[in-house]
């Protein structure tokens, strides 16, 4: 391993001396094998965000049975408003549980976690850049774990108290999603964007799609008296996650003891990874902040957790109150849009990144095209699901279509802070996430307030029209300002000391060596795949 640091070292120190083409000993071509170090990061870190995730909507399943509804007062409704209930064991009555929280309580302890959340995103964004995102997200796993543990005792004792807790799970998790955006930036290439970022963040899909079946059957269940199991369950796989991550991933391919010499020198030669750029740059927030692409990442990245997160935490409640599934049938029917957005999302980064490589879509294109399929889609489905009314079968078909096709934006806007700015993809997602993370304890307040005391199909009906504007907006905004370039800002030092003479960069399999700022290199083939021109917005 020692050896093969300091020949790497040496080749890559060759390539930064030759500034006009890439030096001949080095091989752009992919090395062979599917199972290389990157890709073990990109599995380690799906099943990291299959536990995030699990431990995240784990208490929206187990809230159904921990609510004592009898208790809890309710309007009085209409035969027009309120489904009718059907025969066979659909109806089959669940036990109430022990704890008198009325719908607005439920959105309370629901959202609380988000207060948390939304204040470590930045913090975990940057610490991955500075010291690497590979404790950072361990860390944040570990954390989420070990309160999950604890979830029943403290929900016992108080419920201040279970939000507290909810809250420090926030600031455990908040750091998941930046440092891993961080710990991508240093090992995936720009034309695997796409597919390996869909398989790590589809994560999150496969970890609701395997939580909600499962803590349905345990709270029907009397194994460790129903509810409590499933944070008794969850909270180890993530200490049991810890441990393997901590050993198998490592923050960058040169500190990785076992990778291999091709993949190494592949990575870092797609990624322009040389001993004198890897340094941490300081943050150029003027030019951040004055960056139409990233304005367009922070609005879509806030309408697509508006539309997620109302569905993620209050899809069990609709599917128990209004359609009258029964825990076990809601949780196992609520998973079904997760395994179809889990599968579309695989699906579609392969065929995103399938398309760049040919030449047939720019970077900017593929990203405009996926995203607003991902967001257009969901926005048709979800506001015709209100409009389903009492048809158990079509409203469950639209929910499906709106999550299903809501997997696409992991090769759309998901990818684009990797794109115009690898050296701080921590940072801004950190930024975004911060943002975007704001609708999550809004939407189940918003949702609380809309059916408190009177859950009707007009009520329900009312919330899934918010979404749909918003997502509206939001991809809107999104698809007019984004760019799939590399920005000029992400390494200022290179940009203000460009030569003329670096204009003739050579362009490999693999995108560039030495890429430019898109403004700069009009008509070039960039590291983020082929460059359009950036003076007019480009519409597909």
């Amino acid at each position: 391993a020692v050896h093969d640091r300091r020949r790497t070292n040496e080749v890559l120190k060759k390539m930064s001396e030759e500034e006009e083409v890439l030096v001949d000993t080095v091989a752009v071509t992919l090395p062979p094998g599917c199972c290389g170090a990157r890709h073990i990061l990109a599995f380690m870190g799906f099943l990291g965000f299959a536990n995030v995730y699990a431990m995240r909507v784990n208490l929206s399943v187990a809230i159904v049975a921990m609510v004592n509804n009898t208790a809890i007062p309710h309007a009085n409704k209409t035969e027009v408003d309120v489904c009718p209930t059907h025969s066979g064991n659909s109806t089959k009555p669940s036990e109430d549980g022990e704890f008198a929280w009325d719908e607005y309580e439920q959105g309370l302890i629901l959202g609380s976690f988000f207060w948390g959340y939304v204040l470590t995103n930045m913090i975990g964004g940057r610490l991955g850049e500075l010291i690497g995102g590979k404790v950072v997200f361990g860390v944040g796993v570990l954390v989420t774990s070990i309160l999950t543990l604890v979830t029943p005792v403290v929900a016992h004792t108080s419920t201040p108290l279970l939000i507290a807790l909810r809250v420090v799970e926030g600031l455990g998790e908040g750091v998941t999603f930046p440092a891993m955006n961080a710990l991508m930036a240093k090992w995936v290439p720009p034309l695997e964007r796409s597919k390996m970022s869909s398989l790590v963040y589809a994560g999150s899909q496969f970890g609701t799609v395997v939580s909600l079946p499962i803590s349905g059957l345990l709270c029907q269940s009397s194994f460790l008296k129903g509810w409590p199991a499933v944070f008794y369950l969850f909270g180890v796989l993530g200490l049991l996650w810890f441990f393997a991550w901590m050993f198998l991933i490592h923050n960058s391919p040169e500190s990785h003891p076992r990778i291999c010499l091709d993949e190494k020198i592949y990575i870092q030669t797609s990624l322009n990874q040389t001993p004198d750029n890897t340094k941490v740059q300081v943050i150029p927030w003027r030019h951040i902040l004055t960056s139409l692409p990233f304005w367009a990442i922070f609005i879509v990245h806030i309408a697509q957790n508006w539309g997620f997160y109302t569905l993620l935490t209050e899809l069990p409640t609709y599917m128990k109150n209004i359609l009258h599934f029964n825990i076990a049938q809601d949780s196992f029917v609520s998973a079904l849009p997760y395994l179809l957005m889990w599968l579309f999302s695989i699906i579609a980064g392969q065929v995103a990144d399938y398309l760049r490589t040919r030449g047939t879509l720019s970077t900017t294109a593929t990203r405009r095209i996926f995203n607003s399929i991902g967001i257009y889609g969901p926005m048709v489905c979800i506001v015709l699901a209100g409009y389903a009314g009492c048809n158990r079968d079509a409203a469950i078909g639209l929910l499906c279509g709106a999550v299903g096709l809501n997997g696409a934006v992991y090769s759309g806007y998901m990818n684009s802070h990797l794109d115009i700015a690898p050296n701080f993809a921590g940072t801004l997602m950190g930024i975004t996430n911060t943002a975007a993370t704001i609708p999550g304890f809004v939407a189940p307040q918003v949702v609380g307030y809309l059916i408190k005391g009177k859950e009707t199909v007009r009520q329900w009906k009312l919330v899934f029209w918010i979404a749909g504007i918003v997502y509206f907006v939001g991809n809107t905004f999104y698809i007019i300002f984004i760019s799939g370039e590399q920005q000029h800002w992400n390494d200022l030092e290179k940009s203000n000391g460009y030569s003329r003479k670096t204009e003739a960069v050579h362009t490999g399999q693999y995108g560039s060596f030495n890429p430019q700022d898109a403004s700069s290199a009009s008509g070039q083939t960039s590291s983020a795949g082929p460059a359009s021109p950036t003076n007019f917005p480009e519409i597909f």
